[in-house]
């Protein structure tokens, strides 16, 4: 492993970004994420994967700056405007963020991907981590869980128009305006935004190999209703179990926890929110300051406890 003294995160641990000191009062954050169309709308495609691209720059307490382009595309098989409307879409989102798109790559690939290498700033002393959460400490979750549940109906041809535009509207909606809110506590230990690995896959991260655990309480946690059909009806996305697999013996579900809650809480998100660790005082008003502001959804889901180590219990309800 390659050591520098300006390093403040690198690899050693599955943390949102990379963050290197520039300066005593100045670090960048360096990220990258792209994935395949989730959605049929190109534009909208564009979008999303912009947002979810930002958004490990906002869950490390950073400012992004800048981006560059990332694309695959088959121009031989799909029309140009379709990449057109896609970039469209990214740039957008971009402009929205306040974000400087200054260049990008891209090559012939079988199906489409996009998303961005972006850069960021904070200060060094600043930095937060998904690790950090302290006994005592709430759980804030910014977003509603399902949109991977959702992605998965879509395809199947069974997720209805209103349920679609719902978890597209979450999915298109940057973390800019949760982080802004999240930075004016004075105490925010831990941090980290929800996506691929699901919900009980980005806690597990907060807690592995430390000296605490995690209580989550998952009738609080926020999620579509509407998912809750598909679920028991088998419709979920393949990364779920993967999810499942990988960290199950991390955790330990309460029996009166029904599958289907769990199911939920291992979907894989796309551009999902924040979850973020900070003393209970400070989360009920962060959370009285995001209702306000139109981040209606954010609920403290959880705390922070000192037993079971490096584990989380789920309890329902």
């Amino acid at each position: 492993m390659i050591s520098d003294p300006n390093l403040i995160v690198g690899m050693e641990h599955a943390e949102d970004a990379g963050v290197y000191k520039l300066r005593d009062d100045l670090a960048i954050i360096q990220t990258v994420d792209f994935f395949t169309p989730i959605v049929d709308d190109p534009y909208t495609f564009g979008q999303i994967a912009v947002t979810n691209a930002l958004s490990d720059v906002y869950a490390m307490g950073g400012r992004p700056l800048t981006a560059l382009n990332i694309v695959c595309f088959p121009a031989k098989t799909m029309d140009m405007s379709i990449l057109r409307q896609i970039l469209q879409g990214g740039l957008d989102k971009m402009r929205e963020a306040g974000v400087l798109l200054i260049g990008g790559h891209s090559v012939e690939d079988e199906e489409p991907k996009y998303g961005l290498s972006v850069t960021g700033v904070v200060h060094p002393n600043r930095v937060l981590l998904n690790r950090g959460g302290r006994v005592g400490d709430k759980l804030v979750l910014t977003k509603p869980l399902g949109t991977g549940i959702v992605s998965t109906a879509l395809k199947a041809g069974l997720a209805g128009e209103a349920l679609v535009a719902k978890s597209t509207m979450y999915m298109t909606t940057l973390n800019k305006k949760t982080a802004d809110l999240m930075l004016e506590m004075p105490d925010i230990h831990a941090c980290t935004d929800i996506t691929g690995f699901g919900f009980l896959g980005h806690a597990c991260e907060m807690v592995e190999d430390s000296d605490v655990g995690m209580l989550i309480h998952a009738s609080s946690v926020p999620f579509f209703p509407e998912i809750r059909e598909f679920v028991e009806t088998g419709i979920v996305p393949g990364g779920l179990e993967r999810n499942r697999q990988y960290r199950s013996k991390f955790i330990e579900v309460a029996p009166a926890c029904p599958d289907w809650m769990v199911d939920i809480l291992f979907d894989p998100q796309t551009a999902g929110g924040l979850l973020i660790a900070l003393p209970e005082s400070q989360a009920e008003t962060l959370i009285g300051r995001m209702h306000a502001d139109g981040i209606v959804e954010a609920a403290i889901v959880g705390e922070i406890i000192s037993e079971p180590k490096g584990k989380i219990r789920v309890l329902y309800p």
